[in-house]
């Protein structure tokens, strides 16, 4: 049975991660105060500290929460029904789509990398995005539907291309044009390399 105390916490950590989201979304790491994220959860500054180190620790909380979102939507697409060929598609239309979300954008693609350094930006993404790659592909060669390749290597190289589709769609001023450009040409190609 659970204590009232640990729902009680989690529902103030849950508070303040959700709080954070919305003001790094609008006003970016730099311009939020620990205050104004504790005043907008509602809780006491003591309450944050409570739960976070700090500022960075907030961010990474913030960071994986909008992560996980889109994490949890690919892999429900990447091992749900239909050919490995239609999941591949669908997911690529959801990765763009999510690429068009405020949050993601200004949370996990413009502040990440330099709040939380390269390379430890870089591991979260490996452990995110990565592997729902790798599988896809390893999916598309088993079923025949792409000649096989060194997978590692064109997973990366396929990783790298989504990561500059995903920095184009959020730094243009127009990224739904943007985006449906990227999905046109990503489609384009994949067809390219598609067994018929």
């Amino acid at each position: 049975m659970r204590s009232r105390r640990l729902d009680y916490s989690e529902s103030t950590r849950s508070a303040l991660v959700n709080s954070a989201v919305e003001l790094f979304t609008k006003r970016g790491y730099a311009s939020t105060s620990l205050d104004e994220v504790a005043k907008r959860a509602r809780v006491t500054k003591g309450a944050l500290y409570h739960h976070f180190s700090g500022k960075q620790a907030l961010f990474e909380a913030a960071f994986e929460k909008v992560e996980s979102r889109v994490f949890g939507r690919l892999e429900e697409i990447v091992g749900g029904s239909g050919t490995p060929w239609e999941r591949a598609l669908a997911g690529l239309r959801e990765f763009i789509s999510s690429c068009l979300d405020p949050a993601y954008q200004r949370i996990a693609i413009h502040e990440a990398p330099v709040v939380m350094g390269w390379e430890r930006w870089r591991e979260a993404e490996d452990r995110a995005s990565f592997g729902l790659i790798r599988s896809s592909l390893e999916d598309l060669i088993e079923a025949g539907e792409v000649d096989e390749v060194p997978v590692e290597i064109t997973a990366r190289l396929l990783f790298g291309a989504l990561h500059s589709a995903a920095t184009e769609i959020a730094s243009s001023p127009d990224p739904k044009k943007v985006g449906a450009q990227i999905e046109a040409v990503i489609v384009q190609l994949l067809h390219r390399v598609r067994r018929t």
